[in-house]
């Protein structure tokens, strides 16, 4: 329970440059609509709309200067406001990586985070040229140096644990090993929150902060995710990793971590609805709505 004299900033982050996916922007905004109201200060990260012009690749990571630019913007607006908790709405996932670093200094290294994601978020520049895939990583203190520099404390290893996590690359996998990060799947907690239950019990930490990738749901159920894309041709995600929880029972989860954790933190990322975009730009080009 959150005691009434705590601060809890919301920080709106419709950063769409990690993911190199420019509906991430229009992903964040309506999550921040659909979301209930907040009850303490809210703050947006200024971020530059999404353009035809391809993001440059630099040092390997596409879209550099812009997200380094952003995420010295997200400091400063949480150091301004110096709050106890956070809500982050994004935007990709690459949106938690100020805020949980942050909470890891707040709280003194007494902080466990889990990654409630169907993916690792565990590659380097050497890997993968998209940023929002190595949040964790930076967090843990591994990746690209002006990244995991915004981490003045890591993570203790043993303070991460993955729920829903799907099959794993050779590299993300020996990352995994090479760690000791705990992951339970979507199946083995289908009845039961028990496996994340143990696990943060077994950290000694106090405070939580939970990472929230909307792909982790089954893109069966819920349909505002990358793998959903009504565009995106035949056979596009063939081999990628999807989601396969229930919005249920991520509820659950979260319910019942949150009954034995002080959660100070909640970042929920990847958001694309793809039909309500539709309609966006549809309605923008009707007569007496738009331009046609």
């Amino acid at each position: 329970m959150t005691p009434s004299n705590d601060k809890t900033l919301r920080l709106l982050f419709p950063q769409w440059q990690g993911g190199n996916n420019p509906p991430y922007h229009f992903g964040a905004q309506l999550l921040a609509w659909l979301a209930p109201d907040s009850q303490g200060p809210v703050a947006e990260v200024p971020v530059a709309m999404p353009s035809e012009e391809p993001l440059p690749m630099e040092s390997g990571i596409r879209g550099r200067s812009a997200l380094l630019q952003q995420l010295h913007s997200a400091r400063a607006i949480i150091d301004e406001h110096a709050p106890d908790r956070m809500v982050i709405l994004g935007g990709d996932c690459l949106v938690d990586l100020v805020p949980f670093a942050y909470l890891n200094e707040r709280y003194a290294g007494d902080l466990a985070v889990l990654w409630v994601d169907a993916h690792p978020d565990i590659l380097t520049p050497a890997n993968f040229p998209n940023a929002h895939a190595m949040v964790l990583g930076n967090l843990l203190g591994e990746g690209d140096a002006d990244f995991a520099a915004a981490v003045k404390y890591p993570l203790k290893p043993a303070n991460v644990m993955y729920a829903g996590l799907m099959e794993t690359m050779p590299v993300e996998t020996a990352f995994i090993e090479r760690f000791g990060l705990q992951h339970a799947s979507a199946a083995q907690l289908a009845q039961s929150s028990e496996p994340v239950l143990k696990w943060f019990r077994s950290t000694g930490a106090k405070h939580l902060a939970i990472h929230l990738d909307l792909d982790v749901l089954d893109p069966n159920g819920f349909r505002s995710l990358l793998f959903a894309n009504p565009e995106a041709p035949l056979g596009t995600f063939d081999g990628v990793a999807q989601g396969r929880m229930s919005i249920a029972h991520v509820v659950r989860l979260l319910a019942d971590i949150a009954g034995i954790a002080d959660v100070v933190g909640i970042g929920i990322a990847e958001h694309l609805p793809w039909d309500a975009l539709a309609l966006k730009n549809m309605l923008a080009r009707l007569p007496l709505l738009g331009t046609v």
